[in-house]
């Protein structure tokens, strides 16, 4: 599929789900309802290795991925999965080392998501590729009481490791950047009371899986981008939920603090990259840590 048809695809595909969309649902991407133009386009070689280098940089600093790894990618149409599919197949033709990197999309049943549109691209990049059904649109219908997004997540996890281990790949890789760890790290103090954000780099209890997050030092406005340049197919979730739950009422809440406050403080999002690699365990209150300084 071409750069073209893929904006093509992309930009219809953004205005039939924003016209029908609620404002709240963040699958609606706005930026993605006219393609770019030629002058647009320009841009893109200097935001691609900005990227790469910063991925690349990341993959070194947290030792993601090693030699001879079989790395399982979470496709699930979204810019950050695509992101991180392309990225990652840059660097992997780039590499000193060998690995290989396989997609997979779980299909959760939602009315609307269509994995069908994934599965063509990654056939025509010749990416080899699954779509592993799930039954999480039942599961949540039959299950009104607990919460739906912590079932999903925690079902979809579920079906990846169990698919990763079965199939002999040692690395999951998922699309989370930086303002997801920065958010995280906010939610889960403002309303877990704990200092925790998602590692980059994550063993399993029974040392089965290993997950990793190479985008974790990207922006997400450089994602965002990048996905208009390139004309990725976004795939809407498809789910009713999106955008409406508690916890993501709390990240839109938490991403309109982190945005207004980056307005006086340019750095912020890097200022707390840094903070959240340089902990001083003495300065806290928790005296599990004192030791470790």
């Amino acid at each position: 599929m071409s750069r073209t048809s893929w904006t093509r695809a992309s930009a219809s595909g953004a205005r039939r789900w924003i016209e029908a969309a609620p404002v709240s649902n963040s699958c609606a991407l706005p930026s993605l309802a006219q393609p770019p133009t030629e002058a647009d386009l320009k841009a893109l070689p200097k935001l691609e290795e900005r990227l790469r280098r910063r991925v690349g940089v990341c993959i070194h600093e947290f030792g993601l991925i090693a030699d001879g790894d079989r790395i399982l990618i979470g496709l699930s149409g979204g810019k950050d999965s695509w992101a991180l599919l392309d990225l990652l197949e840059s660097l992997r033709r780039r590499a000193p080392i060998r690995f290989e990197l396989h997609g997979v999309t779980i299909d959760p049943g939602f009315p609307g998501y269509d994995p069908d549109r994934i599965a063509e691209v990654c056939e025509a990049r010749a990416i080899p590729h699954q779509v592993l059904p799930a039954p999480i649109d039942l599961m949540v219908r039959r299950r009104p009481e607990v919460t739906p997004c912590a079932m999903c997540s925690r079902f979809r996890r579920g079906v990846l490791y169990s698919h990763a281990k079965a199939n002999g790949y040692n690395k999951i890789a998922l699309g989370h950047h930086l303002d997801d760890l920065i958010e995280t790290l906010l939610l889960n103090q403002f309303f877990g009371g704990r200092l925790s954000t998602m590692p980059l780099k994550l063993t399993s209890d029974d040392g089965a899986n290993t997950v990793i997050r190479p985008l974790g030092t990207c922006e997400e406005r450089d994602l965002r981008q990048l996905a208009w340049l390139k004309g990725y197919p976004i795939v809407p979730c498809g789910c009713p939920l999106c955008g409406a739950s508690v916890l993501e009422s709390r990240r839109a809440q938490v991403k309109a603090l982190v945005a207004q406050l980056q307005d006086s403080i340019p750095d912020l999002k890097f200022s707390m990259l840094k903070a959240m690699k340089n902990v001083k365990g003495s300065h806290l209150l928790d005296p599990r840590l004192a030791h470790l300084d």
